[in-house]
């Protein structure tokens, strides 16, 4: 029994991982992305011409705090075909915050899906099989953020997706992210993910997304789009 019993908490941990699910481009078309092929959205205009630097694990923590001193908004829109979605960010997880503001900011999000639900638990969002995610992500830079771990991962959290193997710092994803939907929570998450915000509209639609039917990845087999806006 207590081996089940760890079998299960492991499997919950990896729950949340960054793990870049978006098949290779192969030409090949599974049932999991032919809603994806079908329906790849116009690309977003991006809303600034300024010149950013490639972001790297050497330079983000400079970077997003200048980009946070400048861009201080905490209220983003997440729009889907299943309905909106608002959320606040936390102003002391100042790394998360302003990078999540930049990835709104210049369209990474938009080009992104919900891609991974699990129903009871949560739902992650920040990646896609579309081509031009993986441009924006080759634009903006490879790096992990600093971790801010402050918050519990209750019902309606928003918190960064990480990697979880040889990661001992607990640094975060700099694309993906995911919001509870378990009405208990996802406390065994607390000591190891950096919560940054929290959904203040619209939890009705996180909670019909984790409904939805999914591949053996648990990817939903009709992607949910995501349209992200600041808010003044």
């Amino acid at each position: 029994m207590k081996t089940v019993f760890v079998c299960v908490l492991i499997a919950l941990f990896l729950s949340c991982e960054d793990r870049k699910k978006a098949p290779e481009t192969t030409g090949e078309t599974t049932e999991a992305t032919k809603d994806t092929v079908n329906k790849t959205p116009k690309k977003e205009k991006e809303t600034t011409s300024k010149t950013y630097p490639y972001i790297t694990n050497d330079n983000v923590t400079d970077f997003l705090t200048a980009y946070g001193k400048d861009n201080p908004e905490t209220k983003v829109t997440l729009k889907t075909d299943k309905g909106v979605i608002e959320v606040e960010l936390y102003n002391d997880t100042p790394l998360h915050r302003a990078n999540f503001i930049y990835l709104v900011k210049n369209g990474y999000l938009s080009t992104t899906v919900f891609h991974r639900v699990v129903p009871g638990f949560m739902i992650q969002g920040g990646n896609s099989d579309n081509w031009d995610t993986s441009k924006m992500r080759n634009k903006i830079g490879k790096y992990t953020i600093p971790a801010e771990i402050k918050y519990k991962n209750v019902r309606g959290a928003l918190a960064a997706a990480k990697e979880y193997r040889k990661n001992p710092d607990d640094r975060s994803s700099s694309f993906e992210f995911y919001i509870v939907q378990g009405h208990n929570g996802a406390h065994h998450l607390d000591p190891n993910y950096t919560v940054f915000g929290k959904v203040t509209k619209g939890m009705e639609v996180v909670d019909s997304i984790a409904q939805l039917k999914t591949d053996d990845g648990d990817w939903p087999l009709h992607n949910i789009y995501i349209k992200a806006t600041v808010e003044e």
